[in-house]
C-alpha cells in the first residue's frame, strides 16, 4: 500500500511544516507549559518510531518536558531527527514496508485498546508519523494563537503551492 517515494515526499512536507512552526515560536522567551508539552510529544513519538524501525535505543526517545529547560533545548534535540529519517528512507528496501512490525510498546497499546492490536506493517507505522505529527501540530498552532503568537500556514496544499519548498531551519523568534 505504501511506497518509498510517497513516504519520502510526505516526510519532506512534515519537515517543512515543522520548521515553519519552529520559526514562529520564540524559543528563548516563552514558558508556556501546554505548548512545550505538545511539542515535546510530537518529537518523542517521531524519534521513538524511528528507533523502532532502525533498532535504535527506543527507551532514549521517551523524554519528558522536564528533560528540557527551554523550547530551544527541545528544538536542538528534535532537529537531527529529520536528517536521520531521510537517511532511513534512502537506505530502506521498499519491500520491507509490507513486513509486520511489532512495536516495543505493544503491551501498552494492548492495555489502552483493551485488545491485542491487529498486525501492523512497517509501512503503516511510517505513514502514522506524518499523520500523528499533523494532528498535534494543529494543536500546537491553536495553542500558539491562544497565547498571542500568529501560527504559520502549514497546510499540505500550501506546501504544494509553494513549490514543495525545502524546510528552512532558522532560530525561533
Amino acid at each position: 500500500m505504501f511506497d518509498k517515494g510517497s513516504l519520502r515526499e510526505i516526510y519532506r512536507y512534515m519537515e517543512w511544516a515543522d520548521a515553519q512552526v519552529w520559526k514562529s515560536i520564540p524559543t528563548d522567551g516563552i514558558a508556556d507549559p501546554v505548548l512545550k508539552e505538545r511539542i515535546v510529544h510530537i518529537h518523542v513519538v517521531q524519534r521513538a518510531f524511528l528507533y523502532a524501525w532502525t533498532g535504535g535505543p527506543v527507551e532514549e526517545a521517551f523524554k519528558s518536558v522536564a528533560d528540557f529547560a527551554t523550547l530551544a533545548d527541545v528544538r536542538g534535540w528534535a532537529m537531527p531527527y529529520y536528517a536521520e529519517a531521510r537517511g532511513f528512507f534512502e537506505a530502506l528496501d521498499e519491500q520491507r514496508l509490507d513486513e509486520p512490525l511489532t512495536l516495543p510498546w505493544a503491551a501498552m497499546i494492548t492495555e489502552s485498546l483493551g485488545q491485542t492490536p491487529a498486525p501492523t506493517t512497517l509501512g503503516d507505522t511510517c505513514f502514522q508519523i506524518p499523520n500523528h505529527t499533523t494532528h498535534h501540530r494543529g494543536q500546537v498552532c491553536a495553542r500558539m494563537r491562544e497565547i498571542g503568537i500568529e501560527p504559520p500556514l502549514v497546510d499540505y496544499i500550501a506546501w504544494v503551492w509553494l513549490g514543495k519548498a525545502n524546510a528552512e531551519w532558522q532560530a525561533g523568534g
